[in-house]
């Protein structure tokens, strides 16, 4: 397999650009797995949430939810970067750079925007008295900081400008459904209307644009924050202050729901969800990972992408399972000790 050690430097437009290219690379290069899936419609409470089949993941090894301490679980996002999944390295605020893969597991297209390693000086001295470096990475258990917000959106726009637009999502905490330990955000197309989720916040009626609001059809804890209609076309000062205001705004209103019930909730740093559009930020707060199906006794693992309004599914047993106990219904009882 070939690897890349220093990926090629792009901006927003380049790497949303380069993509059909960067596919095609992965599928030579047989990096990329292309699993082939079909997606359905279930109106729930005047809802149209997603449903997507892919019986290939039946055959797929089940990962179990990664251990946050990088000392202990493996990092497939650690140099040097397979070259059929590499698409290149942006440079954002605060001289953060950021590695842009593709998911090695594709159902559908999904870009992966990876904190880039960095040395470290260690504790630990060798024989001759001198302290080495060692590599260094930041923890999906870290909230995204403000230049990580800032990329994220300019991809976002970028993707619109292109004509194939997307949302991005971070899954923070052991609790969130996050995969990989490795801190690290998502993109994934959508159409031009948004994920279910974000077409009920465009029609919920707010009085103040920069107070966060909650959707009301949705029976489970969740925070919503409008962006300005102007903000795609803002200078990056804007952005970086607009989105870190609104952000903090909505993990306030998740905090304060966490304290509210501290007995409930498990000790250490707190688990949610954050579903990122043009539009609107979204955060929701997590109690636990999974959901067992009562039909199946099967574990669904619930991230973004669920709150999204978007869910996956293995089999047809499994959707049928997860249409007769309701999607709002899976969603709320993955926090529903809020």
């Amino acid at each position: 397999m070939a690897t890349v050690l220093d990926p090629p430097v792009l901006t927003p437009e380049t790497v949303i650009s380069d993509l059909p290219n960067a596919f095609s690379r992965g599928r030579e290069s047989q990096d990329l797995f292309f699993f082939e899936s079909t997606t359905s419609t279930f109106p729930e409470n005047g809802i149209d949430f997603e449903i997507r089949k892919c019986p290939a993941l039946l055959h797929k090894p089940h990962l179990p939810t990664p251990h946050f301490n990088a000392s202990v679980s493996p990092d497939p996002f650690a140099p040097p970067y397979p070259a059929g999944l590499l698409i290149g390295e942006l440079h954002g605020e605060d001289d953060e750079k950021y590695v842009i893969m593709l998911n090695k597991y594709r159902l559908v297209l999904r870009i992966i925007l990876t904190n880039r390693y960095c040395w470290k000086l260690t504790k630990r001295r060798t024989k001759r008295g001198q302290t080495p470096l060692s590599l260094d990475h930041k923890s999906q258990t870290t909230p995204p900081l403000p230049p990580d917000l800032v990329i994220a959106y300019q991809l976002l726009v970028s993707a619109r400008k292109a004509g194939t637009p997307f949302f991005a999502f971070f899954n923070c905490g052991d609790r969130s459904g996050a995969s990989q330990n490795h801190k690290h955000l998502q993109l994934l197309p959508v159409a031009a209307d948004g994920p279910p989720v974000e077409r009920l916040a465009k029609a919920q009626n707010v009085d103040v644009e920069a107070t966060p609001f909650s959707i009301d059809r949705l029976p489970y804890a969740q925070y919503v924050r409008r962006l300005p209609t102007s903000l795609p076309s803002a200078p990056t000062d804007t952005l970086y202050e607009t989105l870190t205001t609104a952000f903090l705004q909505l993990l306030d209103l998740a905090v304060l729901a966490i304290r509210h019930d501290p007995n409930e909730h498990p000790r250490g740093p707190p688990s949610f969800n954050l579903i990122l559009t043009l539009s609107h930020m979204h955060l929701i707060p997590r109690s636990q990972e999974k959901y067992v199906l009562t039909q199946t006794g099967e574990p669904m693992s619930i991230n973004s992408v669920g709150f999204a309004g978007m869910l996956l599914v293995k089999s047809e047993e499994e959707a049928e399972a997860v249409r007769k106990e309701g999607i709002l219904s899976i969603l709320r009882r993955v926090l529903d000790r809020f």
